[in-house]
């Protein structure tokens, strides 16, 4: 066969990206950018596919929601809604038990943790990512919480909560003041409890 006889070689596809086994870290980089640049209230699903080059319909294939992806982006070690869940499941009169329990039980697992403090500090050093946890924790969190509850300053009550574990944190595994942080958490609980049922309980 002659050079001019010779098939046309294949031509590129062009288009949107397939899902594919590089597609997944494509998307979080995509959305982390998308995250800094517009905060987590104002990125969208949409947005954050075309950066990616992928259909935004590949995106919830792979995370099924905005906040889901935030999480992995971030990567979250707490999804809000189990924390949501949590709150309302049961008793309203064990609530603070319940949260003290999960919250120690969560900080006891050392991936979790690490990547809790790695934030806490990204927070406290950097407005950027400050930001970001700020519209993710008030929208999935805080907001949700409040709703759920009812209560009245709800929302207050919720973020007031909030201080309270971020403090905790703080003080037990980043400055790690004693006997805080060497306390356990069967002796912990009683002390946590009445004070976290007391935002959350309505007492």
């Amino acid at each position: 066969m002659t050079t001019a006889e010779q098939p046309p070689a294949p031509r590129k596809k062009t288009g949107r990206r397939p899902g594919g086994a590089d597609t997944r870290g494509v998307v979080l980089e995509a959305a982390r950018a998308e995250f800094a640049a517009r905060g987590y209230e104002k990125a969208s699903m949409r947005a954050i596919g075309r950066a990616a080059g992928v259909d935004a319909a590949l995106l919830h294939h792979y995370f099924g929601s905005k906040d889901r992806l935030f999480m992995a982006a971030m990567e979250f070690p707490v999804e809000p809604k189990a924390v949501v869940e949590l709150v309302l499941s049961g008793d309203r009169a064990a609530i603070g038990e319940r949260v003290a329990e999960f919250l120690l039980s969560v900080w006891e697992q050392p991936a979790a943790l690490e990547r809790l403090l790695a934030l806490l500090r990204a927070a406290a050093t950097t407005e950027q990512v400050a930001q970001l946890m700020r519209g993710f924790v008030q929208q999935e969190l805080v907001l949700r919480v409040a709703e759920e509850l009812g209560l009245e300053q709800g929302e207050l009550r919720a973020e007031l909560m909030l201080s309270q574990v971020l403090g905790l944190a703080m003080a037990r595994y980043v400055l790690k003041v004693e006997p805080l942080a060497s306390a356990t958490r069967a002796e912990l609980v009683p002390l946590l409890a009445p004070t976290f049922q007391g935002y959350l309980g309505g007492a």
